[in-house]
């Protein structure tokens, strides 16, 4: 762990203290947001991020180590190993040094080199490739054996050239400055299946195409490949040929006579049979690897802020999952979400009921006292969104326009048959419609991630690496929030620190046959529910009107008997605390400081009293489409729209502008100035107004654009003045910077 610790701690820019204290508390079993809230004495408040990182890095090191002993092992058995070697193995930092140090040693199948040795033509090999002055036909005339299918001079040379080949091909110094050239110089190069021109029309601008590796954006190198996966494209990744040559011979070529014409022709067939090939293979996996993480950063990062949207919160909702001849699908919610009632109207064509539909509205939301409507965004919204703004109901019940992306998926995943047995697919894609409104978080979790539409290329990356990225997301943001246990779905609980599946799904079972929790410590009498799973958990389970105020903060029942001190040592009781502001500006947070609680967690204990259980979440805003535009064909060229934003990827952003076909905004109409990342200044969910540039109906594609046309002010030139100290910069999202870790972390 020590050694780990040291070579984190660089990485990191920590220290080999902070690492321990973190790979200590991992291995104990704690969990990121656990360790990050209530562990900051031990990490030196390390955020999750850095947590995240830690383990993360120390996995791959652990992996590694494993590889070295391997390789060690297979060595000893070889009977292979020497000192120096076994330095090399240990002393390798990555996973590519180490295969190029194994390599000579590996066990292969049959080689053109191990033939060659075969029939005896090692020595000449090595005298051809120390390159000393000699008699080159008649030294390889001694070589000449029919018996061992050397009949002639030719064949004995082009046997010592397959083994220089092989040999240079296994120098591990050499493969490294290659993977750099590579890494540097390589171009993407794709080009059209011959015959396959008409087929492959998606991929049009890809026909024949080629650019810089290094510089190539993620998701044209996911397009590519997800191109010649498909069989529409080939692909070359390659740097100039004589550039890769030009190394090899420096390195490897003395002279140019007979003899160094023999290494010319090795090197040459070295380079385009073994080492081109081999390179090529590793540089198509570490650009894939690249290309993922980014988009697997893009991912996350929409996610959180999908998850993380403002919640309309408990109040009663009516929502309607539109559609034109089947007719719209509308459920009555309660507070919590619970399905009230369920029927179907036709206001739409073909059978525009729309008085009868109308008063059918009018008298639900009447019966059920419903505070809002939410309407999909899917087939027929704008139509009957403009029907239920003309039913005249009360001003006060808003009308909200919800994505509905993954809804028909949940509709029919065994999580909604197992909530709503006895209805159907169209039921209960409507309550996900109207949870999804009351809180994003809680129903957005029962859903495959993939399936919410937030990503760019998600199916085509390492699903392991994505489901791990999304799975921190998601566990940060549920613990970020803190859930209500007497009210969460299983699927909710099981990103609760410490819990998982099987001990969600027991709290829920709990729960359903002895009544809500109500306190905190209730909940170790849930099946399985150990000590350790109640550490980790506690904090970021809610108990509303609990007796005990603090059973509905994030602070930790740890230090509840700290919090009962502060007020005892007021003359006053914990309320009073979280009522009274002036109280707890007296107390002196230095006086409570011990060996297992400091300042760090005495701050935020007192953070939380002011506000406790405060949603991190903003405000719910209702935002409504232009009234005049409901499909394509209204869209004119010029229109100024509102929108909101339902996607950002590395090319640009997806603005719905409410005509059920979401426009392109491309990162050079996002600003008048120059944009190097669209996540810098777009977010998912977030309200822009955009300009439509142009509407191609056949294709389904809009083009928008955010630029006011308003030239940037020039600076005006003042004299330099005293650079101010510094602030820290602030934090960016758990997604964003674990991406810039993992770059780090690179094999």
């Amino acid at each position: 762990m020590t050694q780990y610790s040291q070579i984190i701690a660089a990485e990191l820019k920590i220290t080999p203290k902070q690492v321990n204290a973190t790979l200590q508390l991992l291995d104990e079993g704690g969990t990121v947001p656990f360790i990050s809230r209530y562990r900051k004495e031990s990490t030196g408040s390390l955020d999750e991020v850095v947590i995240a990182g830690i383990r993360d890095r120390a996995q791959q090191l652990r992996e590694l180590d494993k590889r070295k002993d391997a390789i060690l092992k297979s060595l000893i058995e070889q009977e292979k190993l020497t000192p120096a070697l076994e330095k090399s193995v240990k002393e390798a930092v990555n996973m590519s040094r180490l295969e190029d140090i194994y390599l000579p040693y590996k066990p292969k199948r049959k080689t053109r080199a191990s033939m060659a040795r075969e029939k005896g033509l090692e020595p000449l090999a090595l005298k051809l490739f120390r390159q000393d002055s000699f008699d080159m036909k008649s030294e390889a005339t001694r070589f000449i054996n029919a018996e061992k299918g050397v009949p002639d001079v030719e064949v004995a040379l082009q046997g010592a050239r397959d083994i220089i080949a092989e040999t240079i091909n296994e120098n591990a110094e050499l493969r490294d400055r290659m993977r750099r050239l590579f890494s540097r110089t390589a171009t993407i190069k794709s080009r059209v299946m011959p015959g396959k021109e008409e087929a492959a029309q998606k991929y049009k601008d890809y026909f024949e195409w080629e650019e810089g590796l290094a510089k190539a954006p993620s998701h044209r190198v996911l397009a590519m490949r997800r191109g010649e996966v498909e069989l529409f494209l080939m692909l070359d990744i390659l740097p100039k040929e004589e550039d890769a040559i030009a190394l090899l011979d420096k390195q490897f070529l003395k002279g140019s006579g007979e003899v160094g014409q023999q290494m010319k022709l090795a090197i040459r067939d070295c380079y385009k049979r073994l080492l081109s090939p081999s390179m090529e293979t590793e540089t198509r996996m570490t650009s894939k690897k690249k290309a993922d993480e980014e988009a697997i950063n893009v991912f996350a990062k929409n996610l959180s802020e999908l998850l993380m949207a403002a919640p309309l919160g408990g109040k009663r909702v009516l929502a309607i999952d539109p559609g034109f001849r089947s007719g719209c699908k509308v459920v009555c919610l309660d507070k919590q979400g619970k399905l009230l009632h369920f029927e179907a109207i036709f206001p739409n064509e073909p059978q525009k009921q729309t008085s009868k539909s109308g008063a059918v509205i009018a008298s639900l939301v009447s019966r059920f006292e419903i505070e809002a409507i939410a309407i999909g965004n899917g087939t027929a919204s704008r139509e009957t969104e403009s029907f239920v703004q003309g039913i005249g109901l009360p001003k006060e019940v808003m009308v909200v326009m919800v994505n509905e992306s993954g809804a028909s998926i949940y509709s029919a995943s065994e999580i909604a048959r197992k909530e709503f047995p006895n209805e159907d697919v169209t039921v209960r894609g409507s309550v996900s419609i109207g949870r999804r409104l009351m809180d994003p978080l809680a129903e957005l979790v029962k859903l495959d991630p993939k399936s919410i539409g937030v990503g760019q290329y998600q199916h085509d990356v390492d699903q392991n690496a994505l489901k791990n990225s999304l799975d921190d997301v998601v566990m940060s943001c549920v613990n970020g929030v803190g859930v209500e246990v007497n009210t969460a779905s299983e699927q909710l609980l099981t990103y609760v620190s410490g819990l998982g599946p099987q001990l969600a799904k027991n709290i829920v079972d709990y729960r359903d046959e002895n009544g809500p929790f109500k306190n905190r410590e209730a909940i170790r009498n849930v099946a399985r529910l150990g000590d350790k799973a109640y550490e980790q958990a506690a904090g970021f389970l809610r108990i509303r009107n609990a007796a005990n105020p603090l059973d509905q903060s994030s602070v930790h029942p740890e230090s509840y008997k700290l919090v009962k001190q502060m007020a005892k040592d007021l003359k006053c009781e914990v309320t009073d605390l979280i009522k009274n502001e002036a109280l707890r500006k007296q107390i002196d947070l230095k006086k409570y400081v011990t060996d297992q609680v400091g300042l760090p967690t005495l701050t935020d204990i007192i953070a939380e009293l002011a506000k406790p259980g405060r949603d991190p979440r903003e405000q719910f805003e209702a935002f409504s489409f232009a009234d005049n535009v409901h499909s394509m064909e209204d869209l004119k060229t010029g229109m100024k729209l509102p929108g909101i934003v339902t996607n950002v990827t590395n090319f640009g952003a997806f603005v719905d502008i409410g005509v059920h076909q979401d426009g392109l905004v491309h990162i050079s109409e996002m600003s008048d100035t120059f944009v190097s990342n669209p996540a810098e200044i777009l977010s998912v969910q977030q309200q822009v107004e955009v300009t439509v540039t142009s509407v191609d109906i056949a294709r389904k594609r809009i083009a928008l654009s955010m630029k006011t046309g308003e030239k940037p002010k020039p600076k005006k030139r003042e004299k330099p003045k005293p650079q101010p100290r510094k602030e820290k910069a602030p934090e960016t999202d758990m997604a964003t910077k674990l991406a810039a870790l993992k770059g780090k972390f690179g094999g």
